[in-house]
């Protein structure tokens, strides 16, 4: 009688334990713009993208701060916008693909490079049987305006972009792919003053924006950096 006792007890335990979220049903999305290029930014007062790992050492320390909080298993997508670096790999003499390769290493999390905006669309609505699997979080971090996510801002044109998401383009993200309670943040300008709105009204998940400007730290999150800069959903 027993070890049927014992069997008893353990099932209990089972049924007890608080039943957590795993990765067969949830997803986690990370999205990494480029940077510029020193040829188009140099005469600028304020030139952009003096180092190249802006929106790679924040989606890293962003993967840790997840890590952290929720386990090495935690399930994160890591979207990169890879053909800017392969052309930032040009000025900075080295191997930055291997470079962010060695960040998916790391941390074990799954890295997907995309050279199109409506590569990101696909993904989101396609990248895992979004019947089953929910994206519970997704966090953009890369050159925007108002508008749009400018994945190639001054990197092929100056001071201009050829590869973005647009405001306008978020209709074609399906409709309930997200979790009911998906945390969704631009860490890029300007997002709160138009695209927030837009992407709520596609989405029904709220995107939390900056109205003003942001700025990338070597350590830390990005900040805001306008004088009258807010956080807005």
């Amino acid at each position: 009688m027993r070890p049927l006792f014992l069997l008893l007890l353990a099932i209990r335990a089972i049924a007890a334990a608080p039943v957590t979220a795993s990765a067969q049903n949830q997803e986690y999305i990370i999205l990494s713009g480029g940077v510029s290029l020193y040829q188009w930014e140099k005469y600028k007062a304020q030139p952009h993208d003096g180092w190249w790992m802006n929106f790679i050492r924040a989606a890293r320390l962003r993967i840790q701060e997840l890590q952290a909080e929720r386990g090495r298993d935690y399930p994160i997508t890591w979207l990169v916008f890879v053909d800017a670096y392969r052309t930032r790999s040009k000025q900075e003499n080295a191997d930055l693909i291997s470079n962010i390769a060695s960040v998916r290493d790391a941390y074990g999390v799954k890295l997907v490079y995309f050279d199109k905006g409506s590569e990101v669309i696909n993904y989101l609505n396609n990248g895992r049987p979004r019947d089953q699997v929910k994206i519970v979080g997704f966090e953009y971090f890369g050159h925007s305006n108002k508008a749009c996510f400018m994945f190639d801002y001054s990197n092929n044109i100056d001071s201009a972009s050829k590869v973005w998401l647009h405001e306008k383009e978020l209709a074609q993200i399906k409709r309930g792919i997200f979790a009911r309670d998906a945390f969704v943040k631009s860490w890029g300008c300007h997002t709160g003053e138009s695209m927030s709105r837009k992407w709520q009204a596609a989405t029904g998940t709220k995107m939390i924006g900056a109205i003003g400007k942001t700025q990338y730290r070597t350590e830390e999150l990005p900040m805001l950096s306008s004088a009258n800069g807010r956080w807005v959903q």
